[in-house]
């Protein structure tokens, strides 16, 4: 393998990389406001003000937020580009705490994106910066793999974000407890780019998520779970297409019984790294009161990270797929009350923001570093085992 094809294909883009990656060293540390003290300062676009907004210490010159709010009444969740994003914070959803590490919060019922039914205080990479002359599904806004048949249109080839966060709240209060969302916030994920209904087809164009990296930790236990999912990149009404699971520490996401040591507590500080080199995606979390994991899977063909064949995904996988980043609060309580798929765990929530924090109807992250760059090479590791 040859590292050129991981590399950014602007210059601009390397730059922001090293910057973003010089800034992790003053960001990275431990701590966090208490979960049940909200706090942060909304932006007015004073000097003293502008510190305070998340921007002013995490560079996210090339990042997007939604928010789980509408208000300019479009009736999907409000979205703030990159320019806007350099002085803004919001005193419940998005800020920066007492050490200056970033917080992203939602509640269960709320605004959500125009194709979810899932609130959300989320970061989207954007490679254009803020050039909005590209728009928001080009390839050279967005990330391929190498057996992309246009790949080099693309901005990058790859990519990799490394986040260290912990996981302050998740939703208490689920109708259906034993659907695997309930309980859990997903913190970092790479995601298609979702098409016209009329441009979609076999294994291109749906949406899908390749990877979503959760944290799940029931109401009555210790310490919850870290787990990440593999989404079969179907049509979106195929049966098939569901997120299979992979644990990392504590129970994978459909075990109700309680991780004890082998889990991380609420609080608990601990790193991600997503590294998708040329077709193979390397995930490694990294703890210090747990063992490093590093897990694998190749991105462009049907074999799981067990290293079995799965007849029932798209054989090419996402091959072809335009891809991109996104890290946060996902909250994985459906808006949805009454849906048989697994996908939807019927949580409670008023949609009034202090009820439902006070009632723990919503999830909230803090992430001490998150840092975007190209690709690199890793060695391979053994297949899953769990």
């Amino acid at each position: 393998m040859t590292i050129k094809s991981a590399v950014l294909t602007t210059s601009r883009s390397l730059s922001i990389a090293i910057s973003t990656s010089l800034a992790s060293v003053v960001l990275a540390g431990c701590g966090g406001k208490n979960i049940n003290t909200p706090a942060g300062v909304s932006q007015t676009g004073s000097n003293s003000d502008q510190q305070l907004a998340p921007a002013s210490q995490f560079d996210l010159s090339h990042w997007y937020l939604t928010v789980p709010l509408d208000d300019d009444d479009d009736h999907v969740s409000d979205v703030y580009d990159v320019a806007k994003l350099k002085t803004y914070s919001h005193p419940d959803f998005f800020y920066l705490n007492e050490q200056n590490h970033m917080v992203f919060a939602t509640p269960n019922r709320a605004a959500t994106e125009r194709t979810s039914t899932n609130t959300r205080s989320e970061l989207r990479y954007m490679f254009r910066g803020e050039d909005l002359s590209i728009a928001e599904g080009a390839p050279n806004n967005n990330f391929a793999l190498a057996a992309h048949k246009n790949a080099q249109q693309f901005a990058a080839i790859g990519g990799r974000l490394d986040a260290t966060l912990h996981v302050d709240h998740v939703a208490i209060n689920a109708g259906y407890p034993n659907k695997p969302p309930a309980y859990s916030v997903v913190i970092g994920q790479v995601h298609a780019f979702q098409l016209d209904d009329n441009k979609q087809r076999d294994g291109y164009g749906w949406g899908n998520e390749p990877l979503k990296i959760s944290y799940k930790k029931w109401p009555n236990h210790k310490t919850g779970s870290v787990f990440w999912t593999y989404e079969r990149n179907l049509a979106t009404k195929d049966p098939k297409r569901i997120d299979i699971a992979y644990p990392v520490w504590g129970n994978n996401w459909d075990n109700p019984a309680d991780p004890g040591d082998k889990g991380i507590a609420l609080g608990e500080e601990f790193s991600y790294t997503i590294n998708i080199f040329e077709n193979v995606m390397h995930l490694v979390f990294t703890s210090a009161n747990h063992p490093k994991v590093h897990h694998q899977i190749n991105l462009a063909n049907n074999i799981d990270a067990k290293g079995d064949v799965d007849d029932s995904d798209y054989p090419y996988a996402y091959q072809d797929e335009t891809l991109y980043f996104k890290a946060g609060a996902y909250n994985q309580c459906s808006t949805k009350q009454n849906d048989p798929s697994f996908r939807y765990p019927a949580c409670a929530g008023t949609g009034d923001w202090e009820t439902d924090f006070a009632n723990g109807d919503y999830t909230k992250v803090t992430f001490s570093a998150l840092i975007a760059a190209p690709a690199t090479p890793m060695s391979s590791s053994v297949a899953v085992q769990n």
